[in-house]
């Protein structure tokens, strides 16, 4: 059994551009003077148990990210497919072009949460082999409300209970198989997840939860790569 990761990486980052760091797509921003995408490279392939990591990117990006895997020696566990114009389109290219048997595992990781450490990575594996699907999520802190919106904000409808919900991460993952799955029918439908486990999930497939970490964050706004080289700098990495 073989244990594949998917990175989608062509999205173009728009909420950055409004801050200091320019309009360049998140995941080729520096932390520390590594890239971002280049670090969730590492993260997983720090993994002896990943067999291939994929990075799906836009085709005018390609060129790019293999200079990148080339300057900073990733090896040869790393491919480079096209990605797509949507996270699933992305993944779904990726999923494609995976050589793999139904069996074995595939894990789906924002490229743009470059802090993922590998016992989390390890975690995972292991619930997606145990359970078929599993995602990483943070458990919720502050109190949770529904909310109708109106034209003039939102009226609260009911408050949820902390203990029910989490707050979802990456990476999610399942057996190639199962998710292959989820991705035709949701293909066939017309319908758009905003997430892997949200097509599980419509595929009536159970999806394990493994506990998260708030340094897992997403690079998304002006202020997190100086968040996330805070946490580096805490931990003593390079």
């Amino acid at each position: 059994m073989r244990v594949f990761v998917i990175l989608p990486a062509a999205g173009i980052g728009t909420r950055m551009a409004a801050g200091t760091h320019g309009a360049a797509p998140k995941q080729f921003l520096s932390i520390g003077g590594v890239p971002v995408l280049v670090r969730s490279l590492r993260a997983f392939l720090e993994v002896p148990r990943v067999d291939v990591v994929c990075v799906a990117v836009r085709a005018s990006e390609r060129e790019r990210v293999e200079a990148q895997i080339k300057e900073f020696a990733l090896g040869p566990r790393v491919r480079v497919v096209e990605g797509g114009d949507s996270r699933q389109e992305s993944v779904g290219n990726a999923l494609a072009a995976l050589e793999s048997a139904d069996e074995d595992l595939v894990l789906v990781h924002d490229a743009v949460r470059p802090l993922i450490d590998a016992a989390t990575i390890e975690r995972t594996i292991e619930a997606v082999e145990k359970h078929g699907a599993a995602i990483v999520g943070l458990p919720a802190v502050d109190t949770i409300k529904q909310v109708e919106r109106t034209a003039e904000g939102a009226i609260i409808t009911a408050t949820i209970p902390r203990e029910r919900v989490v707050l979802a991460q990456t990476p999610q993952g399942a057996r190639v198989g199962l998710l292959r799955g989820a991705f035709a029918e949701a293909e066939a439908d017309g319908f758009a997840g905003t997430d892997e486990a949200s097509l599980l999930e419509r595929a009536g497939i159970e999806v394990a939860v493994v506990p998260g970490s708030a340094k897992n964050f997403k690079i998304t706004q002006p202020g997190d790569i100086e968040l996330a080289e805070f946490y580096l700098k805490q931990a003593g990495a390079r």
